[in-house]
């Protein structure tokens, strides 16, 4: 079939019952809402449209900063957050992320950013000091990054780790095929080098990585990308359904059932993934705060395997 006919394939799609949500826009919720503006921070909650927003913020008490501004130095044909050049670099953001962190009495916190490649180190320094802020005034409070690849300078990632966040996330975002037509400057071998040197610099921290499905991609290319992280190392995989944010993004090829889900995740943990989080409206942070938990138990059965085949 021809690239039109596929179009219009496209066009016809509609979202399942699955995909609806009710949107519970309680008081907590308009609350912390109106707090990020008056600190003028920015949350890829919002920025990216993310379906579980409500859960987050006001439930399970987990939010996700974006910082380093609201200007992404790449165009990546699947994301909402927009693009451009970016002009400030706020030195004075990690303080008010940390208090924003101690205000919302977050339990666990997702910090990520948008890509700067436009600065020499990425903004790592920046990401590093947002985490030494967050810990000091929230000692409880467990860290969780999620940084582009940073050009794959090693001494940029090196000043993250040094850091010592609780878990470092970077997404591969897609199978190896799709990865030209679906991000902007990022390349797949690059994406797990970053996953792998995280792994050698700092071997008890874990780290994490996201696919999103419908856009194209194979069950063999699924699996594939499975093995390929875990040939590097990650310890955590989440799986979800890609929705287009805007007509002018990529279009959805297919949605998948939640049974299909639930058959990849059981495949994720056979190829020894600590914990997996799949389903139609898994996003890189949901349940983040259960992926903590599960990776510092699952680091702790290991530890005491081997002091009793010791």
């Amino acid at each position: 079939m021809g690239d039109e006919g596929m179009s219009k394939k496209e066009e016809h799609l509609r979202k399942p019952d699955w995909l609806k949500i009710k949107l519970n826009t309680n008081e907590n919720y308009t609350g912390l809402k109106k707090m990020m503006r008056e600190n003028n921070l920015h949350t890829v909650c919002e920025e990216a449209k993310c379906p579980n927003i409500h859960e987050c913020w006001a439930v399970r008490r987990t939010a996700t900063f974006m910082i380093l501004g609201d200007v992404c130095t790449r165009a990546c044909r699947f994301c909402a957050v927009k693009t451009g050049l970016p002009t400030e670099l706020d030195w004075a953001e990690p303080e008010r992320v940390a208090d924003s962190v101690q205000l919302m009495n977050l339990k666990h916190v997702v910090v990520t950013a948008v890509a700067r490649d436009d600065l020499k180190d990425g903004g790592a320094a920046v990401f590093a000091e947002t985490v030494r802020a967050i810990r000091r005034k929230n000692p409880f409070t467990s860290i969780e990054v999620l940084p582009s690849d940073m050009g794959g300078i090693e001494e940029n990632l090196k000043m993250l780790m040094d850091a010592r966040p609780d878990i470092l996330n970077h997404n591969i975002e897609t199978v190896k095929r799709l990865t030209p037509r679906v991000r902007a400057r990022a390349t797949y071998d690059r994406s797990l080098e970053f996953l792998r040197r995280a792994k050698e610099m700092q071997p008890d921290i874990p780290t994490k990585s996201s696919i999103m499905l419908g856009l194209g991609e194979t069950k063999e290319e699924i699996i594939e990308a499975m093995d390929d992280l875990r040939a590097n190392n990650v310890d955590i995989v989440t799986l979800g359904q890609y929705l287009q944010p805007s007509k002018k993004h990529l279009k959805v090829q297919k949605y998948y059932h939640p049974d299909e889900f639930a058959e990849l995740r059981e495949i994720a943990m056979t190829k020894g993934f600590s914990h997996c989080e799949a389903g139609p409206l898994v996003r890189s942070s949901y349940h983040a705060d259960e992926q903590v938990n599960s990776a510092a138990k699952s680091k702790q059965e290991l530890g005491e395997k081997e002091t009793l085949e010791a």
